[in-house]
């Protein structure tokens, strides 16, 4: 349902995959305009993404709003995607002897939830040849786990916004916002609307798009992380590998499309910027990388760096904020925004439209008041 005369029941802010995904569910039942910085949705951090699905992957809201989220990614609506958006991929978190301790307090956080067992060294190198002899003592297997198809997915969203009536704005950077009698003034540098509500789904701007909205910022602290890519070694197969991760997360190695994409998983605070990668930590990421697996980095295909946005306590910031009516936040996914978007966007637009959270949603232990905004108050 277009606006006329450029009012909307509820602007977007962000077209990444949580505001491509929100857009889309609230453009059923309301007038939705999706306003973009950039000339293309998804540029940042969404277009950067390791691309897992994983249950046991996160902290607990988190791991939480992935098993809700499972039933849309086993079964998206009719056209939503031409391709399956999950494809098999085991998880395997390796742990040292001295990293023990942190496997077994993972075990007892996750056992019970899905296909997850441990396994010892040997068995976890069998999965993994490149692992060398005697680095893992132990791991966390994830049988169920899966790669992602995260442009079928986001694609999927930005389609449902349009086949529902929403307007995408792309060149759409946010430079003013204002409360207006009728909710909100948003001015981009070729026009302005207006909206009820203002959804903030701006990622690592999301703190400077409240500043400018006159709202106490939630305090979020976008951080940079690095990747790379490198050939496999010749005549290895590495299709049928499992995602390899340091149960501290100081490292992953995961095969994509016949050659292996590598991480020191890095969270180094920056400001909001297009992230760009250091010299120095891709020297940490092959330090890490050879020091664990048998494989000698030499030359290096493609390398790249996102933010991922956190909030002080860890979780998502989602629901209106206490003290700005018509300003709704759906922020600080951490790095797991890809994985919970369909029922992060099911829940944030049920919030939003004032109703309350889907059963299936909450069944699953996702906790309103441990998201809400007001919480950070709190907190502080």
């Amino acid at each position: 349902m277009l606006g006329q005369d450029g009012r909307y029941d509820f602007a977007v802010v962000g077209a990444g995959i949580a505001g491509a995904s929100v857009a889309a569910e609230l453009a059923g039942q309301a007038r939705v305009l999706l306003l973009e910085r950039e000339a293309q949705p998804g540029y940042h951090t969404t277009g950067r993404s390791a691309a897992l699905f994983s249950a046991i992957y996160g902290p607990a809201q988190i791991r939480a709003l992935s098993r809700a989220s499972l039933p849309f990614f086993d079964a998206p609506p009719a056209g939503f995607a031409g391709t399956p958006l999950l494809t098999p991929r085991e998880v395997m978190m390796v742990a040292r002897e001295d990293q023990l301790p942190q496997l077994d307090a993972m075990w007892r956080a996750v056992s019970g939830r899905g296909r997850v067992e441990t396994i010892d060294g040997a068995a976890a190198r069998a999965r993994m040849p490149l692992l060398r002899d005697g680095y893992a003592k132990a791991a966390l297997l994830e049988r169920d786990a899966s790669d992602i198809d995260v442009h079928a997915l986001h694609q999927g969203y930005l389609r449902a916004l349009r086949a529902a009536g929403g307007h995408v704005e792309l060149n759409g950077e946010v430079v003013g916002l204002a409360r207006s009698g009728r909710g909100w003034e948003l001015s981009t540098p070729a026009r302005s609307f207006e909206a009820a509500v203002v959804v903030n789904a701006a990622g690592a701007w999301a703190d400077a798009l409240a500043v400018l909205a006159g709202v106490e910022p939630a305090s979020l602290t976008p951080k940079r992380r690095t990747a790379l890519t490198v050939a496999a070694p010749p005549g290895a197969e590495p299709a049928s590998w499992p995602m390899v991760v340091d149960i501290e997360e100081h490292f992953y190695l995961k095969p994509e499309t016949g050659r292996l994409l590598l991480s020191p998983a890095d969270e180094t605070p920056s400001a909001p910027c297009d992230a760009r990668p250091e010299e120095l930590d891709i020297a940490i990421c092959v330090d890490r990388i050879e020091g664990a697996f048998d494989l000698s980095v030499r030359t290096i295909g493609n390398k790249w760096a996102g933010l991922r946005t956190f909030a002080p306590d860890g979780d998502p910031v989602v629901g209106f904020d206490p003290a700005a009516p018509g300003f709704f936040w759906l922020a600080g996914q951490g790095g797991y925004g890809i994985q919970t978007a369909p029922a992060m966007a099911r829940l944030a637009a049920a919030l939003a439209l004032g109703r309350g959270m889907p059963a299936d949603i909450a069944d699953q232990g996702v906790d309103e008041g441990a998201l809400a905004p007001a919480r950070l108050e709190r907190a502080a």
